[in-house]
């Protein structure tokens, strides 16, 4: 299994990001998949998730309107649009097989600050 995310930096708050994850090694057609972000205070949080076809999607409440998730399954690739960050938004923010992380890609860094 490989999961490779992109998209991160450093923007300013209101701004956006569009986080990329490229999956590779299983079928991800029939995979859940997860959006979870991880910083030094609050360790690693379940940010989104999506079903395998892309209909039904969950976010955590701090996120609820801003970040909208979705996949393509021809292109096995997961997104994560970011609108209206904040700076408790920073984080290195993963793609993730399971809800814990066990299988994650190496991370991209999302740095809200003016």
């Amino acid at each position: 299994v490989q999961l490779a995310e992109s998209g991160g930096g450093l923007v300013q708050p209101g701004g956006s990001l569009r986080l990329s994850c490229e999956a590779s090694g299983f079928t991800f057609s029939t995979a859940w998949m997860y959006w979870l972000r991880q910083t030094p205070r609050k360790g690693l949080e379940w940010v989104s998730r999506i079903n395998e076809n892309g209909y039904t999607t969950f976010y955590t409440d701090s996120v609820k309107g801003r970040f909208t998730v979705s996949r393509d399954n021809a292109k096995n690739t997961l997104w994560l649009q970011m609108n209206d960050l904040k700076s408790e938004d920073t984080a290195v923010y993963y793609c993730a097989k399971d809800l814990n992380g066990l299988t994650r890609g190496q991370g991209t860094q999302v740095t809200v600050s003016s």
